[in-house]
């Protein structure tokens, strides 16, 4: 099976993340995307992040009607902070039968040289890459990286952060983020402080 890999701290999971999931099984041959919660990105602090169980729990809810996008805890059980690499090499070993992609912004790509092992992951693993909102088009990067398969996705301006803090202001963030995943959020009061 050709399963996308879909990285990410998901604080909270949104709507954007599941376009874009759903963006690149429309438009590529993968036939699952796997969100694979990261307890501890290398890129990001974690003194803002909730438990990983809790965001791992908030995407299971966000994609539970879904039977192709599914979410993930393999890093769960692998050194922190978490390397895309070492996710890698750990699920080719456990599950040869798959074959697995990365599936990225073109924010990502853009520091993709700053990743550890990144050679290995290009040229073992295909990526698929969205064009960011807003961003103008970096040609040079793209020709930098021609392996890269670039995919199409409906745009929203939509974040983590400015979810995170609509909440710490009371506000209703209930169509940007998933119904069980509303109210899974609001029921614990995660992010209100």
């Amino acid at each position: 099976m050709k399963i996308g890999l879909f990285f990410g701290s998901f604080n909270p999971v949104h709507v954007g993340h599941l376009v874009i999931a759903q963006a690149v099984l429309n438009e590529t041959e993968l036939e699952r995307v796997w969100m694979v919660v990261s307890p501890q990105n290398p890129f990001k602090q974690k003194k803002n992040l909730l438990r990983e169980y809790d965001r791992l729990r908030i995407v299971e809810l966000a994609t539970e009607d879904n039977r192709d996008i599914e979410a993930s805890n393999v890093e769960f059980v692998l050194p922190t902070p978490s390397y895309t690499v070492d996710t890698l090499l750990h699920l080719s070993e456990k599950l040869p039968s798959h074959d697995f992609s990365l599936v990225m912004g073109e924010d990502n790509l853009a520091h993709l040289h700053k990743w550890k092992n990144y050679e290995a992951i290009l040229e073992h693993y295909p990526i698929y890459c969205y064009p960011r909102l807003g961003k103008a088009e970096d040609q040079a990067m793209w020709e930098k990286y021609p392996q890269v398969t670039r995919f199409e996705m409906p745009y929203l301006d939509i974040s983590a952060t400015r979810i995170r803090n609509m909440i710490r202001k009371g506000k209703d963030v209930r169509y940007l983020i998933p119904d069980g995943a509303y109210e899974y959020l609001k029921k614990e009061e995660f992010y209100s402080e």
